[in-house]
């Protein structure tokens, strides 16, 4: 048995991993590679494994940089089936149409304003090859085992981080090979905490902070003098959210403020389609919330959805006080760029950023200090405030991280540590090394590996 890693070794996207039975070959996340314009390169670069090869594939969540290569996968030639929870799958219904029209919508305006290199600019996917990397997909239950070719089975467990998000256990002639997933916070503001899996005989598990505890403030204190101190001014904060799971952390937080009194009447508005989707999809799965249903609807109802383009001009050309929620959380796309260019240059307003920020993104530049970005082929000079929050974190933390691998009642064979920036990975292996003294790999890309 071999697992070649395509995927997230020395970075935070592109997860993919190629599990080899010798009888049956599935992949193991199927995400774009973000970021740095040498990772996002990646994306275009012909698979080492002909996808036409591939019996299966399994999904631990919606997350682009887990799903998003399916469209390209199935136009290419697999044909199998997509294995994934019921929240993923719902999830992936919204969030692959979007990333191909980003992706047309890209290709149109790069066109136009004659700022690729490439002559025409084409997109990575169409929403064709979306709409058929969909029909593939096939809901499974958290808990229930199946089998998903042949001598290979798989079992969902809760992992806590969004909707749907899954630890997965492959089955295979008496082994276990567990892969974490995205690992959720033991106290997330409102996901349940990870379900603990017990036995594996390899396992890969994620780093994205590895390196470090998450702030140990209450977020509803953070925002609330973020949001004061911007409307107080007669600014406007101006939010880049990811449209599942952030947004909807934040749209409880600011929920609670209203609730407790602590926030200014200003309006709130949610600027993203995809997001406005996936707060829907976030109310059906109660379940999976430590917040009570009556909280988690009328936190959904906070913000007034912008429809359409014309209503997002409209915005950017209003200089009342007022909170934004766009996508995208790291700033890489979509319309909270126009809300950065239109914003950004006015010392009133905010830019608040919520979450990790990727090498290479624009939201790594800000998080930096850094005051010009680039966006639509110019750049911007940035005199906004640049506020973060560290701790909405939907990722477990160092400590997070080790409490989870604490839960499994003996040592793997071997442990790979995937899914961080090198130094956070490193710091997760050695935590791992000195605390539980497993046997730990940081993989190399597109390497292989015996599970012999």
């Amino acid at each position: 048995m071999k697992l070649q890693f395509l995927g997230a070794t020395d970075c935070v996207t592109g997860s993919r991993y190629v599990l080899d039975t010798g009888r049956s070959r599935i992949m193991v996340d199927c995400g774009l590679f973000q970021g740095f314009k040498a990772l996002r390169l990646r994306n275009w670069d012909p698979l080492p494994v002909d996808p036409a090869s591939l019996d299966a594939v399994v999904l631990t969540h919606a997350h682009i940089d887990h799903s998003g290569y399916l469209p390209l996968l199935v136009r290419n030639g697999f044909k199998g089936r997509v294995f994934c929870t019921m929240g993923t799958a719902q999830l992936c219904g919204i969030l692959l149409p979007d990333s191909a029209a980003l992706a047309e919508e890209d290709a149109i305006y790069a066109n136009r304003k004659g700022f690729s290199r490439h002559h025409p600019a084409l997109p990575l996917y169409t929403s064709g090859d979306a709409a058929r990397a969909l029909r593939r997909l096939e809901p499974v239950p958290y808990g229930t085992r199946l089998a998903v070719a042949a001598g290979v089975e798989v079992e969902f467990h809760r992992a806590g981080h969004i909707i749907g998000a899954a630890s997965v256990t492959v089955h295979v002639d008496g082994q276990r090979v567990v892969f974490s997933g995205d690992l959720g916070r033991q106290r997330d503001v409102v996901m349940l905490a990870p379900e603990p899996v017990r036995q594996a005989d390899w396992l890969l598990v994620e780093s994205t902070y590895g390196d470090r505890l998450h702030p140990a403030e209450d977020p509803l204190d953070t925002l609330c003098e973020i949001v004061q101190r911007t409307i107080g001014r007669g600014g406007t904060l101006v939010i880049p959210a990811f449209a599942v799971g952030r947004t909807q952390s934040l749209l409880y937080c600011l929920y609670r403020l209203r609730e407790l009194g602590r926030m200014p009447d200003v309006p709130v508005y949610l600027n993203s389609p995809l997001a406005t989707e996936a707060t829907k999809i976030f109310a059906r799965h109660a379940e999976e919330l430590r917040i009570d249903r009556a909280a988690c609807t009328a936190a959904c109802a906070l913000a007034t959805p912008v429809e359409s383009v014309e209503q997002s001009i409209r915005l950017n050309r209003d200089r009342t006080p007022k909170i934004i929620l766009a996508g995208s959380g790291m700033a890489t796309g979509g319309r909270v760029l126009h809300h950065l260019e239109s914003f950004g240059p006015d010392p009133r307003n905010t830019i608040l950023l919520t979450g990790f920020q990727a090498a290479g993104t624009r939201g790594a530049v800000l998080a930096a200090g850094g005051r010009v970005v680039r966006m639509h082929g110019e750049d911007i000079s940035v005199r906004a405030d640049v506020a973060q929050i560290q701790n909405l974190s939907a990722h477990a933390d160092a400590g997070e991280l080790m409490t989870w691998l604490k839960g499994f009642s003996g040592a793997p064979r071997g442990t790979f540590v995937v899914h961080g920036e090198p130094h956070a990975s490193d710091a997760l292996r050695q935590h791992i090394e000195r605390e539980l003294r497993w046997q730990v790999t940081m993989p190399e890309y597109r390497q292989s590996y015996s599970l012999e």
